[in-house]
Formats: structure tokens, sequence, C-alpha cells
């Protein structure tokens, strides 16, 4: 399994895999800040700029897809994701 990155930058879109990625590895720690921000009602450009590094008001569609995609595959980690995990990661 890839270390998680304690603040990493994201792709435009996260990754729509059946199975974990090392992308997903990687931005462990990103999909639990979503999650957490999502439960505390957060606003989604407030998220976008602090957990994701982008600017929602110079782009307002990158940063909405990219927050979006993330907290959708943070919610697959919850349901199916983790799975890999403890099976000791992405296969490879």
């Amino acid at each position: 399994m890839l270390k998680p990155l304690p603040d990493p930058d994201v792709a435009d879109e996260a990754p729509t895999s059946s199975v974990l990625t090392g992308y997903d590895e990687q931005r462990l720690l990103t999909y639990i800040r979503l999650l957490d921000a999502s439960a505390e009602g957060a606003d989604w450009r407030e998220v976008s700029r602090i957990v994701l590094h982008m600017d929602p008001d110079k782009e307002p569609e990158r940063a909405l897809t990219a927050w979006q995609t993330h907290l959708a595959r943070a919610y697959w980690m919850t349901t199916n994701g983790y799975r890999y995990l403890l099976s000791g990661g992405a296969p490879h």
C-alpha cells in the first residue's frame, strides 16, 4: 500500500475504477477530510479551497467537479474501497 499524503493536490476528477487505486491510497486523508466537511455541512467552495487546493472563484466548474467526484469517491471508500485496504491495498 502507498503511504497517504498529508495534503496532496488532486486531479480534476477522482478515479471511477471499481477497485482501489494508488491515487486513492495516497489521498485517503483527503477523503476523510471531505467526509468530515460534508458531515459538518461545510460549503463546497470553502472545502474546495482548503482541501482540494482549487479556487472556485477563478475556476468554478473545475472546482465543483473535483469536489463532487472526490466526495463521491470518499463515500465509495466507506462502502467498497475499504475492503481493499483491509486486504493490503490496491491490486497490482
